[in-house]
């Protein structure tokens, strides 16, 4: 008999967990992209695009081990209500700052680290928000759909991350950066009101009141011990840290191809529609046997389209690279989320995917810093070429180096996990 593609559906509060993870990412991302634009209008500047990055990843960071400790200590629906709270206050500083009334009162330069105060502040939301997401998920299905359940969330993801900068470009054409970030904060209510539909959760953890440094150094420990997750979380970190190619967008979207914001929501839309591809018939066709090899392949081939998206000058080819370039990273994507899933114990989870948010989450906005910089010292089209050829000599050196890790198979631990509900 195979395997359900359905599994996980046929849970009501993970159907409803689904729903809050779309409109909670669809918000994040449409905001980051309404940000970038609102920025960079105010500043022509490319490194002011990588500030916004360092500006997230700064308490992100730091506050990322904690947050994994106190998520492991925590109950998990109360916490992610708090969260969503967090961001709603946070998009509706967002919507007050941009009022067109106070660019008359005062000047651009106030309200742009007003701008960046306020992501500081949501970099702090983005520490708990990531391990509650995945501790939550482990309670609201059995074991035996865990590899299902991360499949469809990471599907949720990427299609959220379709609409969510395509509405971007869109609204920011239509009505303007102040009222699209108003459409922000409605999202972030309806998250929060599908979220009260979910009942509380038990604490799993053992170990109640455990001191936080012990607490902290055995999740250390248990990701550097265990080579399956060091090796996925750190190729990821690396591809993704040099291959930030999307945070300059605004510039090929205004500068370069000058398609103007139309343009920039389908350029910033396409990576997400390839992975949402590879998301779905992934549901039909699995990817845990020869996982690493897999793993491997698709950062190649992510690296090759980087390359190919910062030398065109031709708007096709780049909505093209970037379609392809999200393609395979949805397949690195849901590799390393089995990987987690699989074998991270419960009483762990939220100190494993806080390392996993340092490793692979925050180098989203580490490497929106690093292309920024890069590309203020050397220009655009090198910087995003130059982190392409990085992606690859990283992904050359995990495969002469890690011969274990070539050859890791998650066949058989999928098929164990399976077996427990017969």
């Amino acid at each position: 008999m195979g395997t359900d593609p359905y599994a996980a559906l046929r849970y009501r509060e993970f159907n409803i967990f689904l729903v809050v993870r779309l409109a909670m990412v669809f918000a994040w991302s449409m905001q980051f992209i309404v940000i970038e634009w609102q920025v960079y209008s105010l500043t022509k500047d490319p490194l002011s695009l990588g500030i916004i990055g360092l500006m997230e990843i700064i308490p992100a960071v730091s506050m990322a081990l904690f947050a994994g400790h106190i998520v492991d200590q925590s109950e998990k629906r109360n916490l992610l209500i708090r969260c969503v709270l967090g961001f709603s206050v946070i998009s509706l500083g967002l919507f007050l700052i941009t009022l067109p009334s106070l660019e008359h009162r005062y000047s651009q330069r106030t309200i742009l680290y007003g701008i960046y105060a306020l992501v500081f502040l949501g970099g702090l939301v983005r520490a708990f928000i990531g391990p509650t997401i995945f501790s939550l998920i482990a309670l609201i299905v059995p074991k035996n759909i865990y590899p299902n359940a991360a499949t469809w969330s990471s599907s949720t993801w990427q299609v959220a991350s379709v609409f969510g900068p395509a509405l971007a470009g869109f609204s920011i054409s239509w009505i303007g950066v102040h009222w699209s970030l108003c459409i922000i904060f409605g999202f972030s209510l309806m998250a929060l009101g599908f979220l009260l539909r979910i009942s509380r959760k038990p604490i799993l953890n053992p170990k109640l009141g455990e001191p936080v440094f012990k607490s902290l150094k055995d999740g250390l420990r248990f990701v550097f011990k265990t080579q399956a997750i060091l090796g996925a979380l750190t190729l990821d970190m690396i591809a993704v840290l040099f291959g930030g190619a999307v945070a300059l967008l605004p510039i090929y979207a205004q500068d370069i191809l000058q398609v103007g914001s139309e343009g920039f929501g389908i350029l910033r839309a396409s990576p997400a529609i390839g992975a949402s591809i590879t998301m779905l018939l992934s549901t039909r066709f699995p990817l845990h046997k020869k996982a690493g090899k897999k793993l491997l392949w698709a950062v190649f081939a992510f690296g090759i389209c980087i390359i190919v998206f910062g030398l065109s000058k031709l708007f096709w080819l780049s909505v093209v690279a970037l379609f392809v370039s999200g393609a395979v990273d949805g397949v690195s994507m849901i590799i390393r989320q089995t990987i987690l899933q699989l074998k991270t114990p419960d009483a762990m989870r939220g100190r494993v995917a806080s390392v996993n948010s340092i490793f692979v989450g925050s180098s989203n906005e580490l490497g929106a810093f690093e292309s920024g910089l890069v590309a203020k010292l050397i220009g655009t089209v090198p910087a995003v070429v130059f982190g392409g050829c990085m992606t690859l000599l990283t992904v050359g050196t995990t495969a002469l180096i890690s011969p274990k890790f070539r050859r890791l198979d998650l066949s058989d631990e999928v098929e164990a996990s399976e077996s427990i509900s017969k």
